[in-house]
């Protein structure tokens, strides 16, 4: 009898938190964005008294630094507990002192990484693969993950990989991309993982465990005589680590159905052009891929899994012969070097096995710079016409003149995604509410769904950007809506200033939360505005959930009651069916609170779905003029 699947809808911290945790027993933890969620998770469960794996209590430790945190780590693994930690950029590099001990000693750490910006020219605390990278030469194994699912699937393959090869992991995802963004995901029961682990493994690393009672010497200072041999004493282990990598790849295959390697190639099996990377830009690339194919193009993609040990054969293994053109994509920026760290693997591998091919190396994605089907289009084009050593997109690169340009809009995601965007004010709730909207979907439909949020550098009392999807067909859509079924502006004074409606589709639904009347709205909307909604004949809605949310009691907290109306617009499930599955999560977040502030949020959740009003878009509006300034784009707060 097959086992059913169990469908969860979480984040990618919240996946690899998850995989972490079966295999620890020690967690040495200092909270930096965006790894926080890790240690939050991995925290929350140890205090209700979660096991792991082993049937164990996780022993969750906070340091006062990530070197602290590190040498932590290094202390409980050299006392032969099985150790893990949690971090991202300035962190990471914090702890590489630390890594290159780990590595030297043979011991199992294993390192989940939400990849983050370096502070360079300027602190950025947004995503790219500038932390891992400063850190692939310490003696790591480094696993990289694509989403969500394989940021649990691979988090799991990176703890039994460590505990058989005694080489340690890091094991990576996009910060924010993937940390922050919510799916509908398969998760793995424990006790299906039980019989994957190597207990001889295990057995024999706890008797390698420093202590009093049977002394030996660990990390001693060698002289000339000896260094260099001992140094090359770890190869054998290095050499074995991608056929260990590959068998728990197997395993995790055989258990979910989803295939894993070290490099997996996606597309026409005669590519002739292909694009090459790690990390979430892969489903877009995919996506991509797949669109041209239906065209006649001969697309495909390679994804990294396993960065280091970099086996050459295995990825000449996954290349079809017909390829002549590839372009690598790297997500950081290493100055002065003749190409990022990726593209060199990849050109030092074809150049090896005197393959004929061009190899492009291009930049992408930095400081969490989004990435779009578009883009990765024109990387294509560029393939198939005249090829250039090194470029980017995602830019306009007006000083050194790399940018590639991008010539259309695609639209890429499966028939019948519906896709929402919603404006919200940093601790008015927007955000919290549509966690809850995937949730609810996610949780209790059939549909797969997706949300990502983005954020101004102010974070609370600034700007907010929710990014749902839901389909019946799983969800591969790394990058922000671009075109959009339904749009929402949750503070009337974004309207004025941010051109919000870019991405609504013709016929699309607009929801507006002022406090103007249907007749005042003549008056109060600008003329750009009013043009967009009659041209593009949009629904507009209104909704005065300030006024609301005061009178019934829950101060500046519009959410339930915005979250409510949109249920009740979008139609994406009845809307009886929502307004049950929301006062059951009330019940669930404020039950504790006491009967009066569940009936609050109850009167909510209706007055949302009672007071929204639809307004007729006059054919006048289409000969408004301008009357106030430009409206800036949605990421330029």
């Amino acid at each position: 009898m097959t086992k059913k699947k169990n469908y969860v809808t979480m984040d990618g911290n919240t996946a690899a938190a998850y995989a972490s945790y079966a295999f620890t027993e020690v967690a040495g933890i200092y909270p930096i964005t965006p790894s926080s969620g890790m240690a939050d998770s991995v925290d929350q469960w140890a205090q209700q008294g979660r096991k792991n794996l082993f049937g164990q209590d996780v022993r969750v430790i906070e340091m006062q630094s990530e070197g602290g945190a590190a040498g932590l780590v290094h202390g409980s693994l050299a006392s032969g507990a099985l150790t893990t930690t949690y971090t991202a950029s300035q962190g990471l590099l914090l702890m590489i002192p630390n890594m290159y001990k780990m590595a030297g000693e043979l011991l199992p750490a294993v390192f989940h990484v939400s990849a983050r910006a370096i502070a360079g020219h300027a602190l950025s605390i947004f995503g790219d693969h500038s932390d891992v990278m400063a850190a692939r030469q310490t003696g790591f194994a480094i696993l990289a993950s694509h989403g969500v699912q394989s940021a649990m699937d691979l988090g799991i393959v990176a703890h039994l990989s460590a505990i058989r090869g005694r080489v340690p992991f890091m094991h990576f995802f996009d910060g924010f991309r993937t940390s922050h963004e919510i799916q509908k995901v398969e998760q793995i029961d424990y006790a299906d993982l039980a019989g994957l682990v190597d207990m001889e493994a295990v057995n024999a690393f706890r008797e390698r465990g420093l202590t009093p009672n049977e002394p030996c010497l660990r990390g001693s200072a060698q002289n000339p005589d000896i260094f260099f041999q001992m140094k090359e004493a770890s190869n054998e282990y290095y050499n074995a680590l991608p056929e260990i990598v590959e068998h728990y790849m197997d395993e995790i295959s055989r258990l979910t159905g989803r295939t894993y390697r070290p490099f997996v190639y996606h597309g026409a099996p005669d590519a002739e052009e292909i694009i090459i990377c790690m990390g979430s830009v892969y489903d877009t690339a995919c996506e991509t891929s797949d669109h041209l194919n239906c065209q006649g193009r001969k697309t495909g993609v390679v994804h990294v899994h396993l960065y280091r040990p970099f086996c050459a054969d295995r990825l000449l293994e996954a290349i079809p012969e017909t390829v002549r053109r590839i372009a690598v994509l790297d997500r950081s920026k290493e100055p002065g070097a003749q190409g990022e760290a990726l593209y060199l693997d990849v050109v030092s591998a074809v150049s090896c096995a005197n393959l004929p091919v061009v190899v492009s190396g291009g930049r992408y994605g930095l400081g969490s710079k989004d990435t779009t089907p578009s883009q990765i289009k024109a990387v294509f084009d560029m393939l198939a016409g005249d090829p250039v050593k090194e470029f980017t997109i995602g830019i306009t690169d007006d000083v050194t003149h790399l940018s590639l340009p991008v010539t259309e809009t695609l639209e890429v995601s499966p028939e019948g995604t519906f896709t929402a965007r919603f404006w919200g004010l940093g601790s008015d709730g927007t955000v919290g509410a549509n966690q809850n909207s995937i949730k609810i979907i996610g949780d209790n439909t059939p549909m797969y769904a997706q949300a990502y949020f983005s954020y101004d550098s102010k974070k609370s009392g600034g700007v907010t950007i929710s990014d749902l999807r839901f389909g019946n067909s799983p969800i591969r859509a790394p990058y922000l809506v671009e075109s959009a079924d339904f749009v929402a502006c949750h503070n009337q004074a974004y309207i004025s200033k941010y051109d919000m409606l870019k991405v609504l589709k013709k016929g699309g639904s607009f929801l507006l939360n002022t406090t103007r009347s249907a007749e005042e709205l003549e008056e109060f909307l600008p003329g750009q505005v009013k043009r967009f909604l009659a041209e593009n004949e949009i629904r507009l809605y209104i909704i005065d959930a300030v006024k609301m949310a005061q009178e019934i009691g829950l101060g500046n907290r519009i959410n339930t009651i915005c979250q409510a109306a949109f249920f009740k617009i979008s139609e994406v499930i009845p809307v009886d069916e929502a307004v049950r599955h929301m006062k059951e999560a009330i019940v669930r977040s404020y039950g504790d609170k006491g009967e009066d502030i569940v009936n609050m949020n109850y009167r909510a959740v209706d007055a949302g779905i009672e007071e929204v009003r639809e307004v007729k878009v006059p054919e006048s509006w289409k000969d408004a003029p301008d009357t106030r300034a430009p409206l800036r784009e949605a990421t330029t707060f």
